[in-house]
Parts: structure tokens; sequence; C-alpha cells
């Protein structure tokens, strides 16, 4: 029988993108190194064996931190439209090799192929927005209160940018930043998720291409490969002085601390607990698209995935009954055939995860609407794709407070104003996305005024779920803090400095001090 890598043409892909299966993991660039222990990468989709890399070993990281700090002196002395111009290359070798690195990332990762593609299209639409961004790194200027004496803040860049990843986004969230670190005039080092270590391969493979290219050096993109272990190396290294992490609040309390002794900083893009108001005004068909897609997209596992569903009491079995039948037409399999809406979970420990979830929401006291449950048998071998479930809750049930990277959606019932709405809404450790379905300009309003969502983002009759390259993306409390992508994210990967310049014969000194010799 024709195997899934084989139908849908997986050795093709690897072949497009230079991803030779056997032991690459740390690289420079163009050659590939290491000695450490083997990461063998296994398929959601159908449990065979992708290929295998080497972890990397510290005196291979070592090695990639010399040659990355020696391209930083070079890379930060090309002017910032010349390194945009490198990241328009990069974009234009991402659309020539956009359909096999999306079935790479839909087969390693298990997403659906066209959220494979959806996210190297986020990858291009970053290249595109950090090429108009390398003409416009501004600085201010501003008067001085001495005569004859001019004040401005000027933005350099901060050296080699370390950046972690999660296994939800392989290929995306590394582009947002380095593509904006390049225009800034760093270069990075890049740690992927070890459950998705042949995506990094490839996208290294890409961006070493267009350095040869134009005889740039290797080390302005560099990659390592490993568990938490080689992510450590990379957080306790002041040679990095910046840290972009992505994944679980708990890994990111640990950077954080970590990062800080050391008084580096850190960008961290971390859990969500994304919640949809649903108040009587609501389009009540918008909202069950949104919410569905929200709920299932990537089978859940989107830091931005919709957890909780709050809705008014008086429409409340309405929309209930309208999501319930909604789910009755999805499709469970195979994410590579787009006849199907939801592909498995990464692996069996996310499986469990999403079962103990359920157990404990009946255990508080919830009620299963939509039953969850492991699938088997032909075209399950994997052991990772579950049912999409949802559970009728309460607001305080623990479980309900947490995140859950799996397709769980919670009901939750809110019977006063909008008010109460948004305070079931923030009462979450959380911050990242939130949505507010509703045709009532006072609630929209209210919503995203300062009393309302207490979010990174807020949206208006759009769901929780995906977010375009020019807005800044990021959350507060647990979520970290922290923005990347659009509007001046830019920011984090320079260092400010402020510039006062004296053109007289005269030395008078700040707020009239008298100091005579």
């Amino acid at each position: 029988m024709e195997s899934i890598a084989t139908k849908f043409g997986i050795q093709n892909a690897l072949k497009i993108l230079g991803v030779q299966t056997v032991n690459e993991g740390t690289s420079t660039g163009s050659f590939h190194f290491s000695n450490g222990e083997i990461i063998e990468s296994y398929s959601p989709v159908d449990g065979q064996l992708i290929g295998s890399v080497k972890a990397t070993t510290k005196e291979d990281y070592e090695t990639v931190m010399k040659v990355a700090t020696s391209a930083f002196k070079a890379w930060r002395m090309v002017p910032a439209p010349q390194r945009g111009e490198i990241v328009r290359q990069f974009g234009d070798k991402l659309r020539e090799k956009k359909e096999a690195l999306g079935k790479l990332v839909s087969y390693e990762m298990g997403k659906s192929y066209q959220e494979g593609l959806g996210e190297v299209q986020e990858m291009i639409d970053i290249c595109d927005f950090a090429v108009g961004l390398s003409r416009q790194l501004h600085g201010l200027t501003m008067h001085s209160e001495r005569p004859g004496h001019r004040m401005y803040e000027q933005y350099h860049p901060l050296g080699v940018v370390g950046i972690i990843s999660a296994f939800n986004f392989p290929v995306a969230v590394w582009s947002w930043n380095t593509a904006l670190a390049w225009i800034c005039g760093d270069v990075c080092v890049w740690k992927p998720s070890e459950k998705t270590p042949l995506c990094g391969i490839a996208c290294q493979n890409i961006i070493a291409e267009v350095l040869k290219t134009n005889n740039l050096p290797e080390g302005i993109s560099c990659l390592i490969n490993g568990n938490y272990i080689v992510g450590e190396f990379m957080t306790k290294d002041s040679r990095i002085p910046l840290i972009s992490a992505t994944g679980s609040t708990r890994m990111g309390k640990i950077v954080a601390k970590e990062v800080a002794g050391r008084l580096g900083k850190s960008l961290l893009e971390l859990g969500g607990n994304n919640a949809i108001i649903v108040t009587p005004d609501a389009d009540i068909k918008m909202t069950v698209i949104g919410a569905v897609f929200g709920a299932v997209g990537t089978a859940g596992q989107r830091c931005t995935s919709t957890r909780r569903l709050i809705i008014h009491e008086t429409i409340y079995d309405k929309v209930k009954h309208a999501i319930v039948d909604a789910y009755k037409q999805l499709r469970i399999g195979n994410p590579l055939d787009e006849n199907n809406h939801v592909g498995p979970l990464i692996d069996t420990h996310a499986v469990k995860m999403y079962k103990e979830a359920l157990d404990k929401v009946v255990e508080e006291g919830g009620t299963i609407l939509v039953e969850g449950g492991v699938f088997s048998g032909k075209g399950y071998e994997s052991g990772c794709y579950v049912k999409p479930a949802i559970a009728e809750a309460k607001s305080e049930y623990e479980i309900v407070q947490h995140e859950t990277f799996a397709p769980v959606l919670y009901l939750l019932k809110y019977s006063e104003s909008i008010e109460n709405a948004i305070d079931i809404q923030n009462n979450v450790a959380q911050g990242l996305s939130s949505a507010i379905m509703t045709n009532n300009l006072r609630e929209a309003e209210q919503f995203l005024s300062q009393e309302g969502s207490d979010c990174g983002i807020a949206n208006v009759n759009i769901g929780t779920s995906g977010a375009e390259i020019g807005g800044a993306f990021g959350g507060e409390k647990e979520t970290g803090g922290g923005r990347e992508s659009g509007s001046d994210a830019w920011k984090i990967y320079m260092r400010r400095q402020t510039n006062t310049i004296n053109y007289t014969t005269e030395l008078p000194l700040a707020q009239g001090i008298k100091f005579d010799l």
C-alpha cells in the first residue's frame, strides 16, 4: 500500500528543501556538524520516522557562537536598506519553495496543509514588511535646553539574538524574529523545537543559499538543535543580549529568571487562555465560524486557540446547539488531505494531557456536550488523532483557568451586562487574545476600552485565532508581555542611544549648573 509520505510527495519536498534526513543538527550556514545524541523526528500524521538529527553539544555551541559573533561585526556595517535586500531575496526563495515547505510543516507538525501554506505565507509577509522597514529605522530629534546644542536618539544593533521556538508554528515564529533582527543588523542563533527539527533545517538551508549567493558570512543565521539543555546554553550566555522564547508559561518563567539574572533582555510569547464573548447582538453564523476554527484549527494547538466561549444566557441554548451541530461536520484525519478539517496532536504526550483535561472538567462538575476520545485503526496509526470536544463548565473551575493545548472548548454562561462577561474573560492568568461577537457599537467600544479586555489582542467580530503581520503580536500577564512582528516591534532588537552634540566654543552644563575653573 502506498504510504502517506509517498502519496503526498514528502520525499520530493525534502529534496527541494535540501534536507538530508540523517545526521544534521548544528549549522552556521552552509555546513552542518554535531557530535551530539540522535534526535528522531516522527510524523504525528502516520507515526513514521521522517529523519534524524544530532543534538548540539556544548563544544558545537561554542563553535556556533564564535562564527555568529564574528559575522555580527561585518553584518552590522552593512547599510540597513542593503540588509533589507537580503531579506527580500529570502522572501523570494520562500515563494519558490512555499509548497514544499508548507508540506513539510504539515507532515512534521500535523497541522492541515492549508495551514502549513499559510504559515509559509506569514514568513513571506514578514519579509515584505521588514524590507520596507529597513528604510524606516527612525530615531528622534529634540530641542536642547543649552544653546548651540543638538540632541537626538538613534538605534544600533544589539548583536546576537537567540531564538527558541515552539513546535506549533515551526517556521513562522522564527521568521518573525529573524526578518526584523536581520534588518536591524543583528545575527541570529535559533533553537527550534526538538519535535520539529527538520523544519528548522529546511529554513536554514534556504537562508544559507541566499547568504552564499551574496558572499555574506554564514554566521548571520545559525541553527542549533536539542532539548531544554541546549536552550540553556543560550539563556545563560551573556554574549546573547536578547532571548526571544515562545512556548509554555512554565518554560517562559524559567527563561525570564535566567536571562534577568545576567541582566539580559527577554521577549516572551507564552500561554493563552483565549475567550470569545457572545452577546445578544451577535451574528450567530459568524460566531460559529470564528469559534469553531479558533477551537479546532491546528487541533487546538495555537497559542491563540479559542478555549472559552462566554455566552449571554438569553442566547446560550441557540449558540450551544449551533456549535454542537457544526462539530458534527468536522472531518478528522490526514492533514495533507485537504478534505479534512483537523489533523493530529503533536504526540502521545499531548493526547494524554487532552484526556486528563476532559476527565478533570467532569470531575469538577462540568458536562460533556461533544464527546472526546482517541481515534484508532486504519489512518490513525500514530495514536495522535483525537476528537474535538465541547464541555459546559464554570469559569471558576481549575481546568478552565489553565491552558490545555488540545481541541477542548469550554462553554460558559454570563447573565448580566457586558461588564460581567469581560470580568469572566479577564479572570484568568493568561492575557494573549480575546474577541467579542456583537453588532452593538457600545459593547464593542467598551470591550476595547481601558475597562475592557486585558489581553494584548482584542478583536471585534472575528475570532481569537490568527493575526496579521502588520500588528504587534503578543500578550500580557502570564503570556509574557512581549511583542513580535509588526508595528514598532523592531525596537526590541536594537539598543537605543541618546546623543548630544555641542557645536559652540562654550561648555554650558545641564540644569544651569555652574562649574568654573
